[in-house]
């Protein structure tokens, strides 16, 4: 539970620091060491591996890897309509969005004879991971495929680990399926990332992976993306948090369910608030403590707020200040006239604005993403959108009235760098074109 009222403006540098540090992870160098161990076996043994550690980690055994179409069927006949319909309605709005986010080709004269394109292609194959340890996940079957199908990638497969059952959750199996994924496998964990990034006789290889995991996930996808063998990430990951912006226009009871929405995603995550309120910093600890009894996962809950932060701040430039320190995965303003300070905000993967918007909205179906950079990522990566399942071409065309205006200032260019033969590859076309002129 949150211990106590941090006053900013009391506190030393170091202090103030300490407030901002989020829960240690787990054994860096042991999981590491893990996780490298799970890609080498993966690579070594291919499908074998990935049998046998379906039985070890999930204790599941596995009649095949890939889910058929017979499970996708009763995975549909499993959903009551309710659940069918909202995974529609989430789908629906997650792709008007990210439709509007394609990005647009560029076709340009650059000066006469000198033309440049930029062209967007879709990367060729992704693997789209989506995790299941304490709870199934549909939500982050759609917010990956989505975008994915989009970009029109031509390969676009998932993973993500099945149940004692052998089965894949049912909401899962339909959210991908209906977002544009073409196959599903029953994979979960580090071997899941691995089998991605370098392929099996039954999954194929893909040139970028994406989606969150535990802490075994996040090191496989770094190892996987520092190997040119390997594959290409979409964004580095850690627990997720929340932190909010609030005023004494709040209303604790939305703070407070806001807090509790995140902590309750697992004992890792962080929730923070920074209120210029003392009112509503005491009148949110109580409805925590009122609300956190209400909830299934409120032991998951109870651990994660014990990493929390409340912190009173002397006004609200100050207390966005403190956010971009920070830079949470999650960012909401439960503040008056929320949208005058959004010039001031920094360093953050998605924004809440007023009172009527919880990130739970965001999470399943407002539209935006919620695959984002957590642990302070977002000072340098933005959250998932279409244009991280594309690539671009750079192409240039030059006529000969082209090369001839370009042609000294190459030459002089490569001069002061020592590059004779960039210099000589237009000296030579110039002395042709002079050729040419010549014997006309």
């Amino acid at each position: 539970m949150f211990a106590r009222i941090n006053i900013w403006s009391t506190i030393s540098a170091g202090e103030q620091a300490s407030l901002l540090d989020r829960p240690a992870l787990l054994n860096d160098r042991s999981i590491q060491m893990q996780a490298t161990q799970i890609i080498s076996t993966v690579r070594e043994k291919g499908d074998a591996a990935l049998f046998d550690f379906a039985r070890q980690f999930e204790n599941c055994n596995l009649d095949s890897l890939k889910a058929s179409e017979q499970e996708f069927a009763e995975a549909e006949s499993a959903l009551e309509p309710a659940a069918s319909n909202a995974i529609n309605a989430a789908i629906s709005n997650v792709r008007r969005f990210h439709e509007s986010q394609i990005p647009t080709e560029i076709d340009i004269s650059i000066v006469p004879g000198v033309r440049c394109e930029r062209r967007r292609q879709a990367l060729d194959s992704v693997g789209l991971y989506v995790p299941a340890g304490t709870a199934p996940l549909p939500s982050a079957a759609i917010m990956l495929s989505v975008p994915a199908a989009i970009a029109k990638c031509p390969v676009r497969i998932l993973c993500t680990p099945a149940g004692a059952d052998g089965r894949v959750d049912a909401a899962t199996l339909v959210a991908a399926k209906r977002g544009g994924v073409t196959d599903v496998f029953k994979i979960g964990g580090a071997q899941a990332i691995a089998a991605m990034a370098y392929g099996t006789p039954t999954v194929p290889k893909v040139v970028r992976v994406f989606g969150p995991g535990n802490a075994w996930v996040t090191a496989a996808k770094s190892i996987v993306a520092g190997d040119p063998n390997g594959a290409s990430i979409d964004m580095p990951a850690g627990p997720s948090e929340v932190l909010i912006v609030a005023d004494d226009s709040a209303n604790p009871v939305f703070v407070a369910a806001d807090l509790l929405s995140q902590a309750e995603h697992g004992e890792d995550s962080q929730v923070m608030l920074i209120t210029t309120s003392r009112r509503i910093a005491d009148e949110t600890i109580v409805e925590v403590d009122r609300q956190l009894p209400c909830l299934t996962r409120k032991d998951i809950a109870r651990v994660a707020l014990s990493g929390s932060r409340v912190i009173l701040a002397d006004d609200i430039e100050t207390a966005l200040l403190i956010s971009s320190r920070y830079a949470p995965e999650h960012l909401i303003l439960q503040i008056a006239n929320p949208r005058d300070v959004l010039d001031q905000v920094r360093n953050a993967g998605s924004v809440f604005l007023g009172r009527w918007t919880p990130e739970s909205v965001g999470d399943y179906c407002s539209g935006t993403n919620h695959v984002l950079p957590t642990y302070g990522h977002a000072r340098s990566y933005s959250g998932l959108g279409v244009e991280q399942f594309m690539r671009w071409l750079t192409i240039q065309e030059l006529t000969e009235e082209g090369l001839v205006s370009l042609a000294p200032t190459v030459v002089e260019l490569a001069g002061l760098e020592g590059l004779d033969a960039h210099a000589r590859a237009v000296q030579l076309r110039i002395a042709s074109l002079d050729e040419q002129r010549s014997a006309r």
